[in-house]
């Protein structure tokens, strides 16, 4: 079941912290609750993710993001995503988070988030491609901006940002068609 108590918290503590410049990081706290293990007594890599919408969303609160969205219609979906898993986090491990924007193209806000241990030590990260949308399809960063009245123009996406969006460009849609294989995964007689 999605967290919404906990999303709830996080969007109060967000709210209670003030506005956020939109290239601002957000910092957030969560622990690893005993429904968020897999089978091995860790944090299960789905729910990683889904915890990491415990980042974003407040992080979109604070920037104004989901005041903008509110007053103009619009929704927001994840159209990518990009993770490393490094260190375990276990039950009742405390981590703490650091969610940012880090850039934007014709299409897609692309975000930054890491999860790190008390000591400082990362246990996972991720970038996230976004799209803000409206009942014709992706809002184009530019009204998202001016929206927000901030500057249109995007800092330079990191070199590995870029890399991947490459990757991706050069990955197969639909997914099997090239390999002679239908949908399901058969092949093709």
């Amino acid at each position: 079941m999605y967290p919404f108590v906990r999303l709830f918290k996080d969007g109060l503590l967000a709210r209670r912290a003030g506005p956020l410049d939109m290239l601002g990081t957000h910092v957030s706290h969560h622990v690893c609750w005993p429904w968020d293990l897999d089978m091995w007594a860790e944090l299960n890599n789905g729910r990683t993710l889904t915890i990491f919408d415990l980042g974003r969303i407040p992080l979109a609160i604070r920037t104004g993001l989901v005041a903008a969205m509110k007053r103009e219609g619009w929704g927001l979906a994840i159209a990518g995503t990009a993770v490393r898993y490094r260190r375990r986090v276990r039950a009742f491990d405390r981590v703490s988070m650091r969610s940012r924007l880090i850039g934007w193209d014709q299409r897609f806000l692309y975000i930054e988030q890491g999860m790190f241990r008390p000591d400082g030590e990362c246990t996972g990260h991720a970038v996230f491609r976004s799209a803000v949308t409206d009942a014709n399809g992706i809002v184009a960063p530019g009204r998202v901006c001016a929206a927000l009245g901030v500057a249109e123009t995007s800092p330079p996406l990191p070199d590995w940002v870029q890399s991947w969006l490459a990757a991706e460009d050069m990955r197969p849609w639909p997914p099997l068609q090239d390999q002679g294989e239908d949908r399901t995964g058969l092949a093709a007689q």
